[in-house]
């Protein structure tokens, strides 16, 4: 069932998404919120949310991106077309928001090998960036690609020793949470292939 339209829905319906993610600080996320909604009511918008990536105002740029990946969650295949928007210039920025954002959406959309390649290099070099966010689903994202790849998982695995060996609480959790997750996978696979008589 739809949820009823909001007076703010109603009002920005014929109106921009960039005036709804305009204003404020890089604490702020202005009135995101209202453009979520004005997306879920007309779908066809996201193409105008995915311009706003781009816009020269980087705080208007990371609340579309933020929105994209919110969207992403839910219905990939409404961002899939945009999905390059998360490959360009952006994943090069000098504002970690704007990099978390990204990190955090590579996984939940499809990649051509070409793509995926870039894909990879974008989180490998983000794993070592200065800001704990970032570097943290730098590797929670690199973890979910490194399913079914050898090479990348042994990659993996030995940047989750850095973390553990690092001074920080919040990558050493981090760490522990994607070893686990990695862990549980591996039993699940095995299990599977138990069942089918491949081992």
């Amino acid at each position: 069932m739809k949820r009823p339209a909001t007076d703010a829905v109603k009002r920005s319906r014929g109106g921009s998404l960039k005036s709804l993610l305009s204003g404020g600080d890089r604490r702020s996320i202005a009135r995101s919120s209202a453009a979520r909604d004005v997306v879920r009511a007309k779908p066809g918008r996201v193409a105008e949310l995915a311009s706003l990536t781009a816009d020269a105002d980087w705080l208007v740029s990371m609340r579309a991106l933020d929105l994209l990946e919110k969207i992403a969650h839910d219905q990939p295949d409404l961002v899939q077309p945009f999905k390059r928007a998360f490959l360009g210039p952006l994943a090069d920025s000098d504002k970690w928001e704007i990099r978390l954002q990204i990190v955090r959406a590579l996984p939940l959309l499809q990649w051509t090998p070409d793509e995926r390649t870039r894909v990879i290099e974008i989180l490998r070099q983000n794993v070592e960036y200065p800001q704990t966010f970032v570097r943290a689903w730098a590797l929670d994202s690199l973890a979910t690609f490194a399913a079914g790849d050898r090479r990348l998982t042994r990659v993996v695995m030995g940047l989750l020793d850095d973390f553990e060996g690092s001074g920080s609480k919040a990558l050493q959790a981090r760490a522990r949470n994607i070893r686990a997750r990695l862990s549980r996978a591996g039993r699940t696979r095995a299990s599977v292939l138990t069942d089918r008589g491949e081992q």
